[in-house]
């Protein structure tokens, strides 16, 4: 039920930014957690947002977090039993965790952010400003909080939502092959399922159809949910899992000299580059190889190791197709050589059609490619939700879900998507995420190649990196 309240939470409530993503969460959180607005307060550098807390009765403080005062802000809002939801940019992620830490409080983000400079300050190696990099950083703190207050990191829609996609697509690619259905109970148990079903590839394919009544207009960054947020990923360095399947190694491919090892990095930016996939309803399709967290956690999580050495993984990366207005401001802002346009516009209420349809491409088992997911459409969001277009309500009931979840369980540590309960985490969003399906499909990235040119294509085996190769 859209209105039942899932957990009582006697604590203070703290929501650092209030962008598109903060925004559209508090009405989800006033909905589901049984909490007094006055135990609830906004801190965000912008007016931005302004009306939708005073709708509701919420403190709002416009101030930006940084390096310098975010303690002096944070403390006195923070004691134990407390959560501080982390929805901003440009805010350290590990520095909110270690006083979250300190404080015994709860705390979740959507993705693991630096202070302002840390994706594109030149005085940093490529390898340094990768989401591989910014995820060690967190994990390194698990050494110290082993009974601590639940920290959930980079929980939104993705990362955080297709994680938990990927498990009950797994578990479905089970049942119709014979395995049963019964989900594994530990990490090395999910990863050795994931290689007996062949899986090799898995994409975090992602269409959104969303158009407005307003085009894009020259010199103006147009999206369906954060600009700086999306610039920002857009800006670092593509990164991808890498599989051990994997037989050739792009020519301007890195594996870092430290950490997991689960992910290699290119010589060029998310937003410059782009892969093929493929989705039930849009079919094939030209994706951007956007950095995200869940390409390396899921490819990390789904690792069989030997001893030592390491036997199976999957290559793991997004395929991001945005809305149209967003591929021309992507094209403009390329163009401009990665200068942000000065005018910048979040699509909300001029939306008059579309949906957006993420999910996860499972590739590699006999059966075809498994794409499993949700389809959400403009409509169906204004219907169940406030102040969220599709796109921002798929981040926002992933949201809900994992702070209903660090509530019940107070005390994991720092944790990952791939850790969480994944069918307590679906229950919770499935409400808010239009048609949630599985489809199979015939497609592979030789689909249709050599139709203009000739190429060089592996095809004893479609699922090399190779052939789903940046073009």
């Amino acid at each position: 039920m859209l209105d039942q309240k899932h957990v009582a939470f006697p604590g203070r409530l703290v929501i650092v930014g209030f962008g598109s993503i903060g925004q559209g969460v508090l009405p989800l959180l006033l909905r589901h957690l049984d909490i007094a607005t006055e135990r609830i307060t906004i801190l965000t550098a912008e007016p931005r947002g302004y009306d939708v807390a005073a709708e509701y009765g919420i403190r709002f403080i416009e101030t930006a977090l940084t390096r310098s005062n975010y303690r002096a802000l944070l403390e006195p809002q923070l004691g134990e039993g407390d959560f501080l939801l982390n929805v901003s940019v440009d805010v350290s992620s590990v520095a909110l965790i270690e006083l979250c830490q300190e404080r015994r409080a709860l705390y979740l983000d959507t993705c693991i952010e630096p202070w302002p400079g840390g994706y594109t300050d030149p005085g940093l190696s490529p390898s340094a400003r990768s989401n591989y990099a910014l995820r060690e950083s967190a994990l390194v703190l698990r050494g110290r909080s082993s009974g601590c207050p639940t920290a959930v990191l980079t929980h939104g829609a993705n990362p955080g939502l297709v994680s938990h996609f990927v498990k009950q697509a797994l578990i479905d690619l089970a049942i119709d092959t014979g395995l049963g259905g019964t989900a594994p109970a530990t990490r090395a148990e999910w990863a050795r399922l994931a290689e007996t079903l062949g899986v090799k590839v898995i994409h975090i394919a992602e269409r959104d159809t969303q158009v407005s009544t307003l085009p894009k207009e020259p010199g103006e960054f147009v999206n369906t949910w954060s600009i700086d947020g999306f610039v920002s990923e857009g800006s670092q360095p593509a990164e991808l899992g890498w599989g051990t399947h994997e037989r050739h190694f792009p020519p301007d491919g890195r594996r870092h000299d430290f950490g997991c090892g689960a992910a290699i990095y290119l010589l060029r930016p998310g937003a410059a580059t782009r892969v093929r996939s493929w989705t039930p309803l849009e079919g094939p399709y030209h994706g951007f190889l956007i950095t995200h967290g869940e390409s390396i956690s899921i490819a990390d999580y789904l690792t069989v190791r030997e001893g030592g050495t390491v036997r199976c993984r999957p290559t793991c990366h997004y395929a991001y197709h945005p809305c149209d207005g967003a591929v021309l401001s992507l094209h403009e802002f390329a163009g401009r050589n990665f200068q942000l346009q000065q005018r910048r516009r979040l699509m909300m209420e001029e939306i008059i059609e579309g949906i957006d349809e993420l999910g996860v491409l499972l590739m590699g088992p006999a059966k075809g490619v498994y794409w499993y997911g949700s389809r959400l459409s403009i409509a169906e969001a204004r219907r169940v939700a406030p102040h969220n277009s599709a796109t921002s309500l798929q981040v926002t009931a992933a949201v809900l879900g994992g702070i209903v979840w660090a509530i019940e369980r107070p005390r994991e540590g720092i944790v990952e998507p791939e850790e969480m309960d994944f069918r307590r985490v679906l229950e919770i969003a499935r409400p808010y995420l239009g048609e949630v399906v599985g489809v199979y499909g015939d497609w592979t990235p030789l689909d249709s190649r050599e139709s203009l040119f000739p190429e060089d294509l592996d095809r004893d085996d479609p699922w090399q990196f190779k052939n789903v190769r940046v073009v």
